[in-house]
């Protein structure tokens, strides 16, 4: 079945961005010149995903508002004749038909898609977290939306991080082998062993693990914040018990969703994933939110060029360093 809806859970607290967050939506942040939400969102109208449900709480209105129109700036911006700034007002309101539920109370990931089987209904669908923004010039979700037509089940987002960080992510097991229902890889390649256009590898998972200690750590692939579900999954999450953390943990029903398959993943609901290399930027994290927003600023046509140079100025001076 085609896949033509995309879940944005969006009820964080956003904790980490405290005093901003104490009354403004950490997905509205802004990354340049957009707030980060506004990236997902166009990533999903992208890749065809254009029924768009946001997953909010009672204090995250400003985020509906972002994506309605708004008839006093667009009228003001119109009498001073800019068109510039009014298509970018605009662009918001046109990426997608976006809709919202909300969150009664910050009880976990696997909660917040769970809030979204109404919406959903008996449809495979996307889930994007607002906090990973992927460039657009990488079309992993395009990637995974295929290989789910191909395979059915789950597709899971994963990456390598270093060892050192896998405690912060779900981590997952993955057999050898291509996916399953993959022809037989031919000899001395490893076509089957990728994505459906060939970009990236893809595998199959057997086990999914929430945040284990670096010791206990099955490998260094961890999930990142792009899934393609089933909607069975909403079944396996009504019967998931609070995990790590006392919440509803995603990757505890994918790992449910996973033994299932078993040794037969043909048999049932296979998992499998897509492992990463393109660019990928972690706006829930300080260091790497100001990281995303130095190399998109750096890239971008209308900003680039002044600047580009200035933070090679300000690099080569010793920075910092040469200002304490």
């Amino acid at each position: 079945m085609l896949v033509t809806k995309a879940v944005i859970p969006a009820a964080g607290l956003g904790t980490r961005f405290l005093p901003a967050t104490k009354s403004v939506p950490k997905e509205m942040l802004p990354v340049v010149d957009r707030p980060a939400i506004e990236y997902v969102v166009e990533e999903a109208s992208q890749a065809g995903l254009r029924d768009v449900l946001l997953v909010t709480s009672r204090s995250k209105k400003a985020i509906e508002d972002h994506f309605d129109r708004e008839a006093e700036v667009e009228a003001a911006l119109e009498r001073k004749g800019d068109k510039t700034r009014l298509e970018r007002v605009r662009a918001s309101a046109e990426l997608a038909e976006v809709h919202s539920v909300r969150q009664s109370s910050p009880r976990g990931l696997g909660h917040a898609v769970l809030c979204a089987a109404a919406h959903v209904g008996s449809e495979s669908f996307a889930v994007l977290l607002g906090d990973d923004l992927i460039d657009e010039r990488d079309p992993l979700l395009v990637e995974m939306i295929a290989l789910q037509a191909r395979h059915g089940g789950a597709v899971v987002a994963l990456m390598e991080v270093p060892e050192e960080s896998v405690s912060m992510y779900g981590v997952a097991t993955i057999a050898p082998g291509p996916p399953a229902g993959a022809a037989a890889e031919p000899a001395g390649g490893a076509a089957a062993l990728t994505t459906p256009t060939g970009r990236y590898r893809a595998v199959r998972v057997t086990d999914l693990v929430e945040k284990p200690p670096v010791d206990e750590a099955p490998s260094n692939l961890a999930v990142i914040g792009r899934y393609v579900l089933p909607p069975e999954i909403f079944d396996i999450l009504r019967s998931t018990p609070p995990g790590r953390g006392g919440e509803i943990q995603l990757t505890d029903a994918l790992r449910t969703l996973a033994e299932r398959a078993g040794d037969d993943p043909a048999a049932a609901l296979p998992v499998h994933g897509i492992v990463f290399t393109g660019r990928r930027y972690d706006t829930g994290d300080r260091v790497d939110y100001l990281k995303a927003i130095v190399r998109l600023a750096s890239e971008r046509p209308d900003l680039g060029p002044e600047f580009y140079p200035w933070l090679e100025e300000y690099v080569a001076s010793g920075g910092p360093k040469a200002e304490a």
